[in-house]
């Protein structure tokens, strides 16, 4: 039978892209984006949905019977912080939506993203072990944490396939995020075009695990088309691309950019980076489901850089660098 899939909060920085590569595997009928605002992503179906609206919910599953489910509706850690009652409303209640409707309508999989802001002060912040002690310090991380149990305790009493990664910060060329600790990582290249210098809003030392977007897609789609029986974690397995500071990303953009400049002037996001962890240990991802990053600080600003000077109508890297 012919997978079909819906993703939800697919307008979103992973959604985007995500729901593109899902058509050009599963086609582009079959894979229904939603999402609370007006649809944003590649061609194809696209329905208006608020995560909360479960009677909503219900009615688009019933019409699009799908097999699969993406759920990507969140607030981000930073904007979570500024309302922390909407925050917990949207990424918990909504997830919980979503449980119930999965298991009411036979989904036979559910993708649940989780996040390195379920880590907190009493991790262990150095190549971080799958199995840590979690003491999230936002109510984004709270959330994520809280999903990562509830994904756990879905499949152990119901049966219901769900699989997690514990994303570290994501950086792509595709579209600026916003809300997230990790959103400079994004930031600066964009600012490297069209100021030449960046203000960072953590210290240029601060150590944060990130992962460039071709690889979080790649390991999304191969963690969801694993055969079950490699999947032996259900509640968030750790995913690690690198680890680098401000500082660093900022000298790699200047083997392009001679000319760039940055300056750090930290806000109240830095407060939140020094709780997480700074690299992490994905070797269960690497052994139950053959996980393996691609991209390395250098590949991944080559890359950054090569699609970004076509927006903004500079060369500053050929194709043969």
């Amino acid at each position: 039978m012919q997978d079909r899939i819906i993703v939800l909060g697919a307008s979103g920085q992973i959604g985007t892209v995500l729901t593109a590569e899902l058509r050009k595997i599963y086609g582009r009928d079959n894979v229904l984006a939603t999402d609370i605002y007006p649809n944003s992503v590649s061609e194809g179906p696209f329905q208006v949905l608020d995560v909360l609206n479960i009677h909503r919910m219900a009615e688009i599953f019933e019409q699009f019977k799908p097999t699969q489910v993406y759920h990507l509706a969140a607030i981000l850690s930073a904007n979570g912080e500024a309302n922390i009652k909407k925050t917990w409303h949207i990424n918990m209640d909504g997830f919980l939506r979503v449980l119930e409707i999965s298991l009411e309508k036979g989904v036979s999989k559910v993708f649940f993203p989780s996040s390195i802001a379920v880590y907190g002060r009493t991790t262990p912040k150095i190549n971080t072990p799958q199995d840590s002690p979690l003491l999230p310090s936002t109510v984004y991380g709270i959330s994520k944490m809280t999903g990562e149990v509830w994904s756990d305790y879905m499949f152990n009493r119901y049966g219901l396939d769900i699989r997690s990664l514990r994303y570290p910060g994501v950086i792509g060329w595709q579209s600026i995020p916003s809300g997230g600790t990790t959103d400079y990582a994004v930031e600066i290249y964009h600012a490297a075009f069209k100021m030449g210098h960046y203000d960072c809003f953590l210290k240029e030392d601060t150590v944060l695990p990130m992962i460039y977007m071709p690889d979080a897609i790649r390991a999304t789609i191969e963690l969801m088309e694993a055969p079950k029986s490699q999947i032996g974690v259900h509640y968030g397995y750790n995913l690690s691309g690198m680890s680098f500071t401000p500082k660093e990303i900022a000298e790699s953009i200047r083997y392009f950019m001679p000319e760039f400049t940055i300056s750090y002037q930290p806000d109240f996001r830095q407060e939140i980076a020094e709780s997480w962890v700074r690299s992490i240990d994905d070797s269960k991802a690497r052994s139950d489901w053959g996980w393996k990053p691609e991209y390395d600080l250098h590949k991944m600003t080559m890359d950054m850089l090569m699609h970004l000077q076509n927006k903004y109508g500079m060369t500053v890297i050929s194709p043969l660098s």
